[in-house]
């Protein structure tokens, strides 16, 4: 079963790239760009990824990301999310980052967009990854900011495919993000975000009526909403459910109960993803394998899931299709 789940064709629609940095990688940066770390060895600093919320998590992962100063660091950091992903049988990865943790450091956003592009056009052609580049505001700054940021990312807009809301939610609702949606989208990008993950389900709300998403990213508090929930259903907005990280996170104390067979049994579109899978202890087949032993999901669900994932995704209606006849074709083989 864990061959089959790996070789799973599939996308990944919820990863933050930052969130990709092991701590190998990240002592190796730190001792490339001359960074000083405060842990004396990778194994003092993998323990420090045990972390007990959210905030404990950023501290870190704000830390990690210092070592990111110059364009071969982010295509370094990229592809060896790449090569994972690929031996998970990821197909398609529409990949978040956070140009502001990088900005506000003095980091040219040409530099970031620079190299995780460049890695992401060679994982189409070594690794057959086809992708998709997302730039995330992070909420706990200033609308302002956000703006800022969008402006600054517009000369680059061809290597962007969207925008999203990530970072600290509670006290930042999607509604002091509004404007900043709205002129990404004139600028022909997509439009994803962050809710009910730790806010309520109004941040859903939001996001859909006024940051106009066509995804929401996490979304597992939408159950405490039933008309939310029949929303979500009757429109068939995507999730980008992210078990291990709920876990990790303590949205829930065990894999098993996680809402997601919830979710799927609302009628809603959920798809499986890694989220910050360093620190999350897992990459997208990790989470597909722990959703599979948890609830002894069997081929035709874990088929259904990939699928979701794909139908989910931004591609094109023809590479949708395609991706969705290589996925039946690798089940029926494999069954």
């Amino acid at each position: 079963m864990e061959d089959f789940v790996r070789g799973l064709p599939k996308a990944e629609l919820h990863v933050h790239i930052e969130g990709t940095l092991e701590p190998e990688l990240m002592f190796a940066l730190a001792a490339r760009n001359g960074v000083e770390l405060r842990f004396g060895s990778v194994g003092e600093l993998r323990a420090a990824y045990e972390f007990h919320d959210l905030q404990s998590f950023l501290d870190i992962y704000y830390e990690g990301a210092a070592c990111l100063l110059h364009e071969q660091d982010f295509y370094d950091l990229t592809w060896a999310y790449l090569e994972r992903a690929a031996a998970d049988g990821v197909r398609r990865a529409e990949i978040f980052f956070d140009p502001q943790t990088h900005t506000d450091r003095g980091v040219p956003i040409a530099t970031v967009i620079g190299g995780i592009s460049r890695a992401l056009e060679d994982g189409l052609d070594r690794l057959g990854v086809s992708s998709g580049l997302i730039l995330c505001f992070l909420r706990h700054l200033s609308a302002e900011a956000a703006g800022e940021t969008l402006q600054a990312a517009l000369p680059h807009v061809g290597m962007l495919l969207g925008v999203g809301l990530d970072s600290s939610e509670v006290g930042h609702p999607p509604s002091k993000f509004t404007e900043v949606f709205a002129r990404a989208r004139e600028a022909g990008l997509r439009a994803v975000a962050h809710a009910g993950e730790e806010g309520p389900p109004s941040y859903v709300w939001e996001a859909l009526d006024l940051l106009r998403v066509e995804r929401v990213d996490h979304g597992v508090r939408s159950l405490e909403d039933e008309a939310l929930v029949a929303r979500l259903a009757a429109q068939q907005v995507p999730l980008t459910v992210c078990p291990l990280s709920n876990l990790k996170l303590k949205v829930v104390d065990r894999i098993e109960d996680h809402p997601i067979q919830k979710l799927q049994d609302a009628g809603l579109l959920v798809t499986v993803n890694s989220d910050d899978p360093a620190y999350f202890g897992g990459y997208v087949g990790d989470n597909y394998l722990a959703l599979q032993r948890a609830f002894e999901l069997d081929h035709s669900q874990l088929r259904d899931l990939a699928a979701n994932s794909i139908s989910a995704s931004f591609l094109s209606d023809d590479d949708k299709a395609e991706l969705l006849a290589e996925l039946d074709a690798y089940v029926q083989a494999a069954t």
